[in-house]
């Protein structure tokens, strides 16, 4: 890489997760002055372990990361029970592709250790968020929550599924989401970062059940498309109510954790697909671009594949035009073909009959 070719420009990214903390660090160690900023309060935490495979092992290993992150992995192992749970099924190694070279491990800990990369000399703006957005030939002009007023070389959206970047700049978000037939809640019961990620899946046909060895849980059920505010957990507690009131194994023990919980994450399973992921200065990146369904496993792979990519792009091209078209050229045929795979990996989550279920858990999926 030609690094002074790179003046030092000014970039705003929205979200503090896998993709915008990975935009974080090649923009900054590209020379940019790089500010994030993330509605929470610290960083995007939560969420069930994720994988890195394919070519994302290469970008954490140009990153210096690939060490820690072999560190934190995680030895996956789950056991398929019946209602009186008994096991009828074993899996080791969840997710490997065929390679066997993928790493499983905590979301919280890959996002830690790249923001520990990426360094001090990033600003961070918590509990803040984007309110309005403008750009001209030259610069992208933002008011923030605060009441900051600021203008930047570039914003990159990394704000997740219901981009609010996206809304401002690319229109409504029902334009880019294909609903994928599902809905999900996952319930976080702690913060530990150790060792084997074991545990047990419960399945009735159109629906599961699964618990960690940690005490996470997760409950995922085919449905039609539903009607509900994604900011409204008491509504989306009444949802799973309503879908697993009836269901047996640990469900009902599940519930009740929910419905006395504030830290559980619920959404349907979808997809964000986009004719182009850029509009003049602005570029969106991860979920917010090409969400592909957590039934893939590829999600933060392409978050951490896409940033590095478009990083590059742009040191490697004087002309902003040029890096952001190649960005969507050399990326999009590996996104569309992970998306393609979300609907094999629903039907091995949630089997639709019996049979289905029966197949699975003996290794005939």
């Amino acid at each position: 890489m030609i690094f002074s070719r790179v003046m030092k420009k000014t970039a705003l990214v929205s979200g503090a997760s896998i993709a915008g903390l990975t935009m974080a660090y090649w923009l900054h160690r590209y020379g940019y002055n790089v500010t994030v900023v993330e509605i929470s309060k610290g960083l995007k935490k939560g969420g069930s372990p994720i994988d890195i495979r394919g070519d994302a092992i290469s970008v954490v290993d140009r990153m210096g990361i690939l060490e820690k992150i072999k560190a934190a992995e995680l030895i996956t192992s789950i056991e398929f029970v019946d209602a009186n749970n008994e096991c009828i099924g074993t899996l080791n190694g969840l997710g490997k592709d065929s390679s066997g070279k993928d790493i499983e491990l905590h979301r919280n800990n890959l996002i830690e250790i790249i923001q520990d990369a990426a360094g001090t000399d990033i600003e961070y703006l918590f509990n803040n968020t984007i309110e309005t957005i403008s750009q001209d030939n030259d610069s992208v002009a933002v008011t923030l929550r605060d009441g900051q007023k600021r203008n930047f070389d570039f914003l990159f959206g990394a704000d997740g599924v219901h981009s609010a970047v996206r809304k401002s700049v690319f229109g409504a978000e029902e334009n880019f989401n294909h609903f994928c037939g599902a809905y999900f809640a996952v319930l976080n019961a702690d913060e530990n970062i150790e060792g084997i990620n074991a545990g047990k899946m419960y399945n009735i046909p159109n629906k599961m059940a699964g618990i960690s060895d940690k005490g996470n849980s997760i409950l995922l059920f085919r449905s039609p498309k539903l009607k509900y505010d994604y900011r409204n957990a008491a509504q989306q507690k009444q949802i799973l109510q309503e879908n697993f009131a009836r269901d047996g194994w640990q469900i009902p023990s599940i519930l009740k954790t929910i419905a006395a919980s504030d830290n559980f994450y619920f959404d349907e399973i979808s997809q964000i697909k986009m004719p182009s992921w850029t509009n003049g200065r602005v570029a969106l990146i991860g979920d917010a671009a090409y969400c592909s369904g957590f039934p893939t496993g590829m999600g933060s792979s392409l978050a951490i594949q896409g940033a590095a990519l478009l990083a590059d792009a742009m040191v490697e091209n004087d002309d902003y035009n040029i890096a952001f078209q190649k960005y969507n050229d050399s990326l999009r045929p590996l996104v569309e073909q992970v998306q393609s795979f979300v609907f094999t990996g629903l039907s091995f989550l949630v089997p639709e009959t019996q049979d289905a279920i029966h197949k699975r858990n003996n290794g005939a999926f």
